[in-house]
């Protein structure tokens, strides 16, 4: 699991990066409007062209982490349910019990 971590860690680093990157390269560019969009377009196309496939796999991990994380926590609530389920018939079993002993 801790290899998985680390590859969504690259990820969302790089992700990270990219963005600061962008934000950087706007706020100090010293040409026009037209120009710093175009070139912040052409940059973010090629390092989404670039970076594509870990970014597709930090998706995928992470996907993939979410669905464990569901099936665990679904066998945890169905656990839990059938404990309080199993309470509720030994009670309702005692009461019977009791009930119909009058003696």
């Amino acid at each position: 699991m801790a290899k998985e971590d680390n590859s969504i860690s690259f990820g969302l680093g790089v992700l990270i990066g990219v963005i600061g990157g962008v934000i950087a390269a706007v706020m100090y560019a010293p040409k026009s409007g037209e120009e710093t969009r175009k070139e912040v377009g052409d940059v973010i196309a090629d390092m989404a062209q670039k970076y594509t496939p870990e970014i597709r796999e930090a998706r995928k991990q992470a996907l993939t982490s979410i669905d464990v994380i569901r099936y665990r926590l679904e066998q945890e609530y169905n656990k839990i349910n059938d404990s309080i389920k199993a309470k509720h018939l030994a009670k309702a079993k005692e009461r019977e019990t009791t009930d119909f002993d009058i003696n």
